[in-house]
């Protein structure tokens, strides 16, 4: 397995990337393998982007261009294996066709499109997560940890379930504060691995991915700082080396 970060919560803290190479090795210094999207406007963006990476031994899982179409050209050349979904459907039936044409489309790549389970969206809750996988059969899953468990899903069930479908694992804990509140971004906060208080145990769901056979990019989230991202990264990289990774 590798492990790198899916960087939004240090954006947002930041107010944005001001500079890719201080980020990157921020990263590597707490431990960390890579991110999750090399994102760029331009071909050549990519390329300057992708060798920074390399040249400082680290590593990333896919390319985010301003189109979707420039998207998996750019994540093909780069010879990496998934794009993210992205489509408009406003309902799960359309939702569900739009994914299947994109994924005809990422096949003549040789990639795979990956879908992001997320609260408050088309695909939220464990029930939603079996239908669309149901519906999408060429489709994988970004497995989002917290964002299942919060919506009293069971990560390891659907690693057990669907150990096929598994493309990449997002990692992340969540603290719920008013679990009754409308909005879903009110019914809590994510927070380092190890910090929630849903009983979510990452350590083990990452047992039960290795147990199928899983080996491919492990990326911690956490898409809300309260302090300088890096102490919360540290922390959560050092509860997977307590778990043995």
């Amino acid at each position: 397995m590798k492990f790198g970060v899916a960087e939004v919560g240090m954006t947002y803290w930041e107010g944005g990337c001001f500079d890719y190479e201080r980020r990157l090795l921020g990263l590597k210094q707490a431990g960390y393998d890579g991110i999750e999207r090399l994102t760029a406007q331009t071909p050549d963006e990519v390329l300057q982007k992708g060798a920074l990476i390399r040249q400082l031994g680290m590593d990333f899982g896919t390319c985010l261009a301003p189109v979707p179409e420039l998207s998996i050209r750019y994540t093909a050349a780069m010879g990496k294996d998934y794009v993210w979904t992205h489509v408009l459907g406003r309902t799960f039936d359309v939702f569900c066709r739009q994914v299947n044409v994109q994924a005809e489309v990422c096949a003549r790549w040789g990639i795979r499109v990956a879908l992001h389970n997320h609260m408050g969206s088309l695909v939220e809750t464990q029930e939603q997560v079996e239908e669309f996988l149901l519906r999408c059969p060429e489709c994988g899953l970004i497995l989002d940890t917290a964002h299942l468990a919060a919506v009293q899903g069971d990560p390891a069930e659907i690693i057990k379930k669907y150990p096929n479908r598994l493309e990449v694992l997002h990692l992340k804990d969540w603290i719920s504060t008013d679990p009754g509140a409308a909005a879903w971004h009110q019914r809590g906060r994510f927070c380092e691995l190890g910090a929630g208080n849903i009983g979510l145990d990452n350590a083990a769901v990452l047992n039960t991915a290795v147990s199928i056979g899983f080996d491919g990019w492990v990326f911690v989230e956490q898409d809300a700082h309260e302090r300088e991202p890096l102490l919360d990264l540290a922390v959560s990289r050092e509860y997977l080396r307590k778990a043995g990774f």
